[in-house]
């Protein structure tokens, strides 16, 4: 197969009409450049230039490679243009994989913060329900970076954000102080579907404190449990990522307190895009709105 370096050699031959020339602005002596075209005429089995007293001029076939010949060496240039502006931040496409639940609280103001600064860089977002299927989109290769809660399987590189903590998110006006498990079992509750990893976790902390709680509807959204806890329907078990500032309903932390990590996970660490994405939300960390963690801290004196 031609190489570039010899294409380079006859398109330049072309451009100048002169082998001295061509070897002079590729910074080659020219035996070399020569030996580079004769490797291409080898290749294609006929003469691609033909020698004058004074230069160049190329052949048939010459005339008929001529086009494809500079259009690769333009896209080449193009692959080397793309790999820099990857490396830069200034350009590329990055896959992220997100907790449905943190993509609002957690992952938005970064993606904000990307979106003005590297404009150029195509941001592809996938939201899931579970830890464990984040961690397979990940390792599947179809996301670069996931954030989301610690999956159980997953022995891929991984960076601690933070920790987020369940509430309790239940109608305006509800009782103030902690909610214990004991007490949810005795009122119904918002609950999730069973493909959401995050009801499949709750379930089992419940068991391990000897309670079943008793779902009067189930969603697969986070968001949508704390507000239709917020509504009256019953109370919701929802992480504070979940959570908006303006919150409708009340919150109340658990007693104990429930808390998870928050990770990141990395299909290649050497990936200059997926490492500053990462290093972005590790800085950006569990944040909780004011208003909500004002609510937590009354509950807990109340």
């Amino acid at each position: 197969m031609a190489t570039l370096r010899a294409l380079e050699c006859f398109v330049a031959v072309l451009e100048f009409g002169s082998v001295t020339e061509a070897a002079a602005r590729l910074h080659m002596s020219q035996p070399a450049l020569s030996h580079q075209v004769a490797a291409l005429e080898r290749e294609l089995g006929t003469p691609v230039v033909e020698r004058l007293p004074r230069g160049v001029r190329p052949t048939t076939a010459g005339r008929a490679i001529a086009a494809d010949a500079r259009a690769a060496l333009a896209a080449a240039e193009r692959v080397v243009d793309a790999g820099r502006a990857v490396a830069t931040g200034a350009g590329g496409q990055l896959r992220i994989g997100c907790a449905e639940s943190m993509t609002a609280g957690l992952l938005a103001p970064v993606l904000r913060a990307w979106h003005r600064r590297w404009p150029q860089v195509h941001l592809g977002l996938t939201e899931l329900t579970s830890a464990n299927s984040l961690a397979d989109l990940v390792l599947s290769g179809q996301a670069d970076v996931g954030v989301g809660p610690r999956p159980s399987r997953w022995e891929g590189p991984t960076s601690l954000v933070g920790r987020e903590e369940v509430v309790v998110a239940l109608p305006s006006g509800a009782a103030p102080g902690p909610v214990t498990f004991a007490q949810l079992a005795d009122q119904p509750v918002v609950g999730y579907h069973p493909d959401n990893g995050l009801g499949v976790w709750l379930d089992e902390i419940a068991a391990q404190r000897g309670v079943r709680l008793s779902a009067v509807t189930r969603t697969r959204q986070a968001g949508t449990a704390a507000h239709l806890a917020a509504a009256g329907l019953g109370a919701a078990l929802v992480p504070t990522t979940a959570l908006p500032p303006a919150f409708p309903g009340a919150v109340r932390p658990l007693d104990p307190p429930l808390t998870r990590d928050v990770v990141t996970l990395l299909a290649n660490p050497s990936d200059p895009l997926a490492r500053r994405f990462d290093a972005d939300v590790r800085r950006r960390g569990v944040a909780v709105p004011a208003a909500i963690a004002a609510q937590l801290g009354d509950a807990e004196r109340g």
